[in-house]
């Protein structure tokens, strides 16, 4: 598995000359058409060839905009994966699913995509995903499961599972996915990467296919969390500001840190609790004030969502037509979990 960069440093070395757009972009195309690799997995192939062909050319008109002295953000010229949620022109949006394999391509990229373009990135395809963003785990017996980076025979996480994957080994610097309970949250956790899910409104949902219309929310994969705060700014149509150095660790001494006792620690692996012990230990000892605190919301989770929640509901609204006429052609676990099949 290749040394991830960040934005920052591989912004500097192309500013630096040390390397260039095209070369990034073929490293990443090289990795993904790896037969030892997970690019088959990580990717939705049926448009590489385009999507080669396409992000070479961007790559190359990256590069010579750079000598004349234009690079429109810290992502210009950088390969940058994009979740099979999102339409890219002139590509059929499946979402991971093999019922939209004959759905109408896209006529307009979607706004997000539309804005890494502006920002200068190279889009180098469509990524693996849950089918229809309905689990956590990253499973797709479609298309087949990307394998996590530490242990390719445990899963990625998801539903953003190829967008993580993508950016651990190296097809690409960075990935967009969305979050609606986790799905950017989790692949990043589980693969050793930045992510979190920005407020609903601060990035356009438009030309996504959706989950839930109350929770989906679009953010950003990447190395570091000052790599995920520019990507977020681009997403959100603002102008990203590199930053100029690192920013010392913010004082731990002082700070007064709540541990919920309902149902978050229910369960834990013993790796995981001994991981949470040790870390709760070390921010007591920088002298953080650790408490224990009960939350009885957090008990009655269960059963507000016994019925699905938001979820389910806003879901089955959008698939119900699309089970009626194609259900058999649905991921069983996805069929299910939208409350429309037994």
């Amino acid at each position: 598995m290749p040394t991830v960069q960040t934005i920052a440093s591989l912004a500097a070395d192309l500013a630096a000359g040390r390397t260039t757009s095209l070369k990034l972009t073929e490293a990443a195309f090289d990795r993904i058409a790896d037969p030892a690799g997970e690019g088959a997995r990580v990717f939705i192939l049926a448009d590489i060839a385009v999507n080669r062909a396409a992000a070479l050319a961007q790559a190359e008109a990256s590069d010579r905009l750079r000598k004349a002295g234009i690079v429109p953000s810290p992502l210009a010229g950088l390969p940058i994966s994009v979740k099979d949620l999102f339409d890219i022109a002139g590509q059929v949006t499946t979402a991971g699913s093999a019922v939209l394999k004959d759905a109408a391509p896209a006529a307009a990229d979607a706004p997000v995509v539309a804005r890494l373009r502006a920002a200068g990135a190279v889009i180098v395809g469509r990524t693996n995903m849950t089918e229809f963003a309905f689990s956590g785990l990253g499973v797709n017996p479609h298309y087949g499961t990307p394998g996590n980076p530490r242990d390719r025979d445990r899963i990625p996480g998801g539903s953003s599972s190829g967008a993580a994957v993508s950016v651990t080994d190296g097809m690409a610097a960075a990935a967009i996915g969305s979050d609606t309970g986790g799905s950017v949250r989790i692949p990043a956790a589980f693969c050793g990467l930045a992510g979190f899910k920005p407020t609903q409104a601060r990035v356009p949902r438009t030309g996504a296919l959706p989950l839930s219309r109350t929770l989906d929310t679009v953010g950003p994969l990447a190395r570091s969390v000052a790599c995920c705060a520019l990507l977020d700014a681009v997403l959100a149509g603002e102008s990203p500001a590199m930053p100029n150095a690192v920013p010392d660790a913010a004082p731990v001494a002082g700070l007064r840190l709540a541990v919920p006792q309902e149902i978050v620690l229910d369960g834990l692996d013993a790796t995981v609790s001994a991981a949470f012990s040790d870390a709760l230990s070390r921010l007591s000892g920088a002298g953080a004030r650790i408490t224990d605190l009960s939350v009885p919301a957090l008990a009655r989770i269960p059963a507000v969502n016994a019925k699905g929640g938001f979820v389910t509901s806003e879901a089955l609204a959008w698939h119900k037509d699309l089970i009626a006429s194609r259900g058999a052609g649905y991921d069983p676990a996805s069929r299910r979990a939208s409350c429309a099949a037994p």
